[in-house]
C-alpha cells in the first residue's frame, strides 16, 4: 500500500510525533509511506530512512497555488492509495485539491477540540464531503466538533492516538530523590498550553520540601514566560528546559507531570507521562480525562488556585499512593492507548472498502 501523510507542519507537537510514529509503524509492516507538510521549519521527523520528506510551501493565501501544484505534481508521481491528512490547514489543503485531483481514499484527522473560529469551522463544513473518513483524537473532541458544526454525527469517528510503550516505561534503575520533589511539564509555549496558569498555581504552594518545575519547550509566547517568572519570583524553582530529545528520561527523572493546558484534543504527553510512571495532575481539557481514567488528579481549566490545591493534595500522599497510581496508569496505557493498537486501527480504516 502506498500511504501519503500530509501534515500542516513538523514542528515540536503532539500531532507532529503521531504522524512520525505511524509512517515508521507504517514502513515497518512494508508500506511505502511519504510525509508532505505545508508549512515552517522541521523540527522532527520518522526514524525510517525510507521515508521521503516534501515540503510544500503554503505560506499564505498567496502561496497556494504553487503550493497546490507540488502538491499535485508528488500526487501524480507516488500515486498513493490513502492519502491521511492531520489538523486543519492540511485537512482543509487536501480537500479543496481533491477537487482536481485524483485521490482513491482521503481520511482528515482533527487532533484538538479547538481547531480554530467560526470560519475554520465553516471551512471544515463545507468541504466535508471532499473527504471519505474524518477522525478526531478523544470522544470529547469529537463532539466539540460536531456542537460547532464541522462535522456531524455520520460523517466523523473518534480514533485514540498511542504510544510507543516501550520507548515510554519506567526505568527500574531511578531511585526517587526525596529532598527535591521533581515536577514537569511539556509543551509549546503557546495559548493553548496555558503556562501562566502554572507558574500562578506555583505561588499559591506551601512545602516544607524542596519542590523544582521543570518547563521543556519553546514557542512564540516564551518572552511573556520569561517575565512573568521574573515578576512572580519564582526564578528558583522553575527552569526553562528549552527543546529536548530525551522526554523519556526526563519523564523519569520527575515525580509529578502537571498539564495546565486551556484545551486539547488528546493529551498525548499525559499518556506519555503515565507510561514512565509520572504521577499526572492535568486540567481536564479535551479528552484527557478519557486518557486519565481513574488516575491522577484532575481539575477544571484556567483555574490556578485548584491547580494549587491538586498540587499540594498530590504532595500529601503517601509512597504506597502514589505507587498504585502509577501502576493503574501504567496499565491503562498499556491496554488503551499503545502505538501498535493505534496502528492497528488505523489499518482497519485505510483497508475498508
Amino acid at each position: 500500500m502506498k500511504i501519503l501523510y500530509v501534515i500542516t507542519g513538523l514542528g515540536l507537537g503532539g500531532a507532529e510525533k503521531i504522524v512520525c510514529d505511524l509512517a515508521d509503524q507504517m514502513a515497518g509492516k512494508g508500506h511505502e509511506v511519504k510525509i508532505a507538510y505545508l508549512t515552517g521549519d522541521k523540527v522532527i521527523s520518522p526514524k525510517s530512512p525510507n521515508i521521503e520528506i516534501i515540503y510544500l510551501g503554503l505560506n499564505g493565501i498567496n502561496s497556494f497555488v504553487s503550493a497546490s501544484l507540488k502538491y499535485r505534481q508528488l500526487l501524480k508521481k507516488f500515486r498513493p492509495d490513502i492519502v491521511h491528512a492531520h489538523m486543519v490547514h492540511a485537512n482543509i489543503f487536501t480537500r479543496l485539491n481533491r477537487i482536481i485531483s485524483h485521490i482513491p481514499k482521503l481520511i482528515c484527522t482533527a487532533h484538538n477540540s479547538n481547531e480554530g473560529g467560526k470560519l475554520r469551522m465553516l471551512a471544515y463544513h463545507y468541504t466535508n464531503f471532499l473527504s471519505d473518513k474524518n477522525t478526531n483524537v478523544s470522544k470529547e473532541a469529537t463532539q466539540s466538533l460536531i456542537n460547532r458544526g464541522a462535522f456531524n454525527q455520520s460523517n466523523v469517528i473518534t480514533v485514540y492516538n498511542g504510544i510507543d510503550i516501550d520507548k515510554f516505561s519506567k526505568l527500574s534503575s531511578y531511585k526517587q530523590d526525596r529532598e527535591t520533589i521533581r515536577f514537569i511539564s511539556i509543551g509549546r509555549f503557546n495559548e493553548q498550553k496555558d503556562y501562566p496558569n502554572l507558574l500562578n498555581a506555583i505561588t499559591k504552594i506551601s512545602s516544607k520540601k524542596n519542590l523544582s518545575f521543570d518547563i521543556v519547550g519553546d514557542g512564540e509566547l516564551r518572552p511573556l514566560i520569561e517575565d512573568l517568572i521574573l515578576s512572580l519570583d519564582i526564578g528558583d524553582k522553575v527552569k526553562l528546559l528549552g527543546r529536548r530529545s530525551d522526554i523519556p528520561n526526563l519523564l523519569n527523572n520527575s515525580d509529578f507531570f502537571i498539564l495546565p493546558s486551556a484545551y486539547e484534543g488528546f493529551g498525548l504527553v499525559v499518556a506519555e507521562a503515565m507510561a514512565c510512571g509520572a504521577f499526572v495532575i492535568a486540567t481536564n481539557s479535551g479528552g484527557v480525562a478519557e486518557v486519565m481514567g481513574d488516575t491522577g488528579l484532575l481539575v477544571p481549566p484556567q483555574d490556578s488556585h485548584a491547580l494549587a490545591q491538586a498540587m499540594q493534595q498530590a504532595l500529601s500522599l503517601t509512597d504506597e499512593q502514589i505507587s498504585s497510581n502509577n501502576i493503574r496508569a501504567r496499565k491503562r496505557i498499556e491496554e488503551l492507548f499503545s502505538l501498535e493498537k493505534s496502528v492497528e486501527k488505523w489499518l482497519e480504516i485505510y483497508e475498508a472498502k
